[in-house]
């Protein structure tokens, strides 16, 4: 579920972070700030939703309302019907490929992809009110342009934007293969669906099980990653 490939997106986000952090790869040095491993959590989580855009009750197509219904439509009929074309290894590479082309072609551009990516992670994140749209549409929105603006003015580099999002796409693939339906991540070459693990979507293990220990690990690699004393304020 939504939930479940959120949370999977952050902890992959983290994960990546604290393998890079201040090592030397392809001779450059990586040293990321709390804006870069913050952004790029976020930014794996958004992009972890992205594949289920292709289903009409997923929490990506109904994050931004006729918009995200529409182009899961379009989306749909492209690639085959729900867990097909998307959730394939030519969708991450696309999906890749035009981010680093945006990021290339405008930083204005990459800001409103960030917002909108960040608005699709909380609402997988279940940062709002499930029983009234409108006021968890205004939490949302809030909740995103705080974020993208407090990461704007704090100078996040976002060169890494189109890989990042890639390898949130692919961690999707991962969760769908643990459950009984699986995924043809080699389509359209090949159409056979990959994993079809043994557990069912929103059944009991992924809820009491899977989104638990991704709960957990989220607050373990926070806790690893972040000097606390050096981020929050000093009132003695």
């Amino acid at each position: 579920m939504g939930h479940s490939h959120a949370l999977s997106g952050v902890v992959g986000g983290m994960a990546v972070a604290a393998a890079v952090q201040d090592r030397e790869i392809f001779g450059v040095t990586f040293e990321l700030g709390p804006g870069e491993i913050i952004a790029g959590s976020l930014v794996c989580a958004g992009a972890a939703l992205l594949p289920d855009v292709d289903h009409r009750s997923a929490t990506v197509t109904k994050t931004y309302g006729k918009v995200t219904e529409i182009l899961s439509d379009m989306l749909n009929f492209l690639f085959g019907g729900h867990r097909m074309g998307t959730h394939s290894f030519f969708f991450a590479a696309l999906m890749g490929t035009l981010v680093t082309l945006l990021a290339l072609w405008s930083d204005l551009a990459v800001q409103i992809f960030v917002f909108l990516l960040v608005g699709i992670a909380l609402q997988g994140l279940g940062f709002g009110l499930d029983k009234n749209r409108a006021a968890s549409g205004i939490i949302n929105a809030l909740g995103t342009a705080a974020i993208t603006l407090t990461l704007y003015a704090t100078g996040t580099d976002y060169s890494w934007l189109g890989m990042a999002v890639a390898f949130g796409v692919i961690l999707h693939f991962f969760g769908d293969m643990a459950t009984k339906m699986g995924v043809p991540i080699f389509w359209p070459l090949y159409r056979k669906r990959v994993g079809q693990g043994g557990f069912a979507t929103d059944g009991p293990f992924e809820k009491k099980v899977v989104t638990p220990l991704l709960t957990v690990a989220v607050v373990l690699g926070s806790v690893y990653l972040f000097d606390w004393p050096e981020i929050l304020p000093d009132h003695t």
